[in-house]
């Protein structure tokens, strides 16, 4: 193979979680650098892949060049620039997550910034990769492949030798091994394929693709038009697109990717033969492929100016996160509204759930949606007990200003926020974009400056006027009494027995009355009234409150900390109040939620 880097990724050792790597480098530097990423685009943390690689050794023919560490991520090689040079080394992989590397006696995965050294000076050019089939014990079922790699000589389960232009799509790329459930299906005359690990017998295959074909169709022809894929029509910017599903008993994420997309779901939420209705979770499943495959266009291609090119080696700042997972956000449940896998009561519900979670995080009115973007590296993914107090999600705020967004533009009467992403598609012809870029594309469509709305719902922590505009488009909320945690400004777990505080809410009856994370909530007083004694109660879920209290609204909480018992006096707040949206005006509604997909937008 002419690719001037190497890679031969082996299962050494799958009951110690071992892949074992040679790479092999054609014509290394006198002194050539090799790297480990520090991160994976996609997922904002610094989370030390290095930390797995073991047994780094290096060889040139029967000479071994000395190799120094440089830092935590980092290796220099004093080498004979005319000779091969070669490294091994192995990789720990038990993370089950869409981010690292897994690998056991049931399944492998990797994304390449766990397995792959970076070669300093020779990123650009092909890297070629051979996946090497495990060996595997009697009676075993056989493994089979799937990478969105372009395959150059691959057997029948997928083994075999692939091809990357370069360093970057070699590691947006990852590898699923395993006897896993696959199909494939066309998509607008592009190749797709879905594998999912870890099925059961109750798994309805023929349901999950069905309704995934409608989601990548709906998508394709968002972006561009009924004409997609046909004869003379513009062309996706993809030419094949993988999904791996890892089904588990208790998970749920995803990372897209170029190509493909890594997901993560409960084995309980997949699709089911015969099923008269399907699982709840099923439609959340739904909203993660289409959030994923939105991602295709909107992150892999569009981009911050600041991903225009990845530094593996330290964090990557940008403002821009609420656009860019706060719009895939917006839109991948509203166009599974469009693709008819959803009715209207459903989509209302989803967004009334983002809704009620963005109003009931206290860090909204402390950190802009901007902020929370460029803090994404400390703080979303560092989430603690502080978390909602201290910062707001680029997901669910960033989603919320789409929709305000959108229902503007529509108020008014000369576009979408479907034509403004249209319209940065065609002017960025796929690539970097700022925040300039899209503030020209809203005044484009709008006929207006839209900096003022950019001001006050991204770059401030005024509320949104969500109201207003879900009213203009049919759509009515009526305040309903909130649960009893959010009344009392809690998030608690109620498990084995145990009421345990895990987050104090700023503002709330809980705060002022003392509370703090990981109490142990024991019991509670209640004071004599009437013809009732004073009495205390042992409880062990926040429900008993309504029991044992009655009408009355004080109390004194028991509470262990530390194992100190202390008593807390403690109000039932007043007022306390959810949003519940419901379909006012049906016309009005359809108009915004059924939308049919336009023409690509004209630079």
């Amino acid at each position: 193979m002419s690719a001037a880097v190497h890679y031969r990724v082996e299962c050494a050792d799958l009951h110690s979680h071992l892949f074992a790597v040679t790479l092999t480098i054609a014509s290394p530097a006198a002194l050539q650098r090799v790297s480990l990423p520090v991160w994976i685009p996609g997922s904002y943390l610094v989370r030390e892949f290095a930390k797995n690689l073991q047994g780094l050794r290096a060889t040139q023919g029967r000479r071994k060049p000395v190799l120094q560490q440089r830092d935590k991520h980092s290796w220099d090689v004093a080498c004979d620039p005319g000779k091969p040079l070669v490294l091994r080394y192995e990789v720990c992989a038990y993370d089950h997550s869409v981010r690292t590397a897994w690998l056991d006696s049931e399944r492998g995965f990797f994304n390449g910034t766990s397995l792959c050294l970076r070669v300093e000076g020779q990123t650009e050019g092909p890297h070629a990769i051979d996946l090497v089939a495990p060996a595997l014990r009697a009676g075993t079922a056989r493994w089979s492949c799937a990478t969105a790699l372009v395959p150059v000589k691959a057997d029948r389960q997928g083994f075999g030798s692939y091809l990357a232009a370069h360093y970057d799509e070699l590691v947006d790329s990852p590898v699923e091994m395993g006897a896993f459930w696959s199909a494939e299906f066309d998509v607008c005359g592009v190749p797709h394929r879905f594998v999912v690990a870890g099925t059961t017998a109750a798994f309805d295959g023929e349901r999950l693709i069905a309704d995934t074909r409608a989601i990548c169709e709906t998508q394709m022809r968002f972006w561009h038009g009924d004409k997609v894929g046909k004869r003379g029509g513009p062309k996706a910017p993809h030419d094949r697109y993988v999904f791996m599903l890892n089904a588990v008993d208790d998970g749920y994420g995803g990372l897209e990717h170029r190509h493909s997309t890594a997901l993560i779901c409960t084995r309980r939420d997949l699709p089911q033969l015969a099923a008269k209705k399907q699982p709840e979770g099923y439609t959340t499943l739904l909203g993660l492929i289409s959030h994923e495959y939105f991602h295709t266009w909107n992150v892999k291609r569009l981009r911050p100016a600041e991903f225009a090119r990845y530094d593996y080696a330290q964090e990557n700042y940008t403002q821009l996160l609420w656009f860019f997972e706060g719009f895939t956000s917006y839109y991948d449940d509203l166009l599974l509204r469009r693709a008819g896998r959803i009715d209207d009561a459903t989509y209302l519900r989803l967004v009334n759930k983002t809704i009620n979670g963005v109003l009931q995080s206290p860090g909204r009115q402390v950190q802009s949606v901007a902020d929370a973007s460029f803090d994404a590296w400390v703080k979303y993914y560092r989430q603690d007990e502080q978390t909602p107090n201290a910062t707001i999600s680029y997901y669910t705020k960033g989603a919320l200003v789409a929709m305000c967004l959108d229902l503007t533009l529509r108020s008014e009467g000369k576009g979408t926020l479907d034509d403004v992403m249209r319209l940065l598609w065609t002017r960025s012809r796929g690539g970097p974009i700022s925040e300039a870029d899209v503030a020209e594309a809203l005044e484009t469509v709008g006929g207006r400056s839209y900096a003022h709305e950019l001001a006050q719902w991204v770059h401030s922590t005024d509320e949104l006027p969500l109201e207003p505009l879900l009213r203009a488009h049919g759509v009515a909320a009526l305040d309903d009494p909130a649960q009893r945690a959010q009344e009392l400004g809690l998030r608690v777990a109620e498990a084995n027995g145990s009421l345990q505080v895990k987050v104090v809410l700023r503002g709330g009856a809980a705060e002022k009355a003392g509370f703090a994370t990981n109490d142990e909530w024991i019991g509670i007083e209640v004071p004599a009234v009437k013809r009732q004694p004073a009495q205390a109660w042992r409880i062990t879920k926040l429900d008993d409150l309504a029991l044992y209290l009655g009408p009355q609204k004080k109390m004194t909480a028991l509470i262990a900390r530390d194992r100190r018992l202390m008593r807390l006096p403690l109000a039932l707040p007043t007022g306390v109040t959810t949003w519940r949206l419901f379909a006012q005006d049906a016309a009005k509604l359809s108009a915004w939620l059924a939308a049919t997909p336009a023409a690509p937008a004209a630079a």
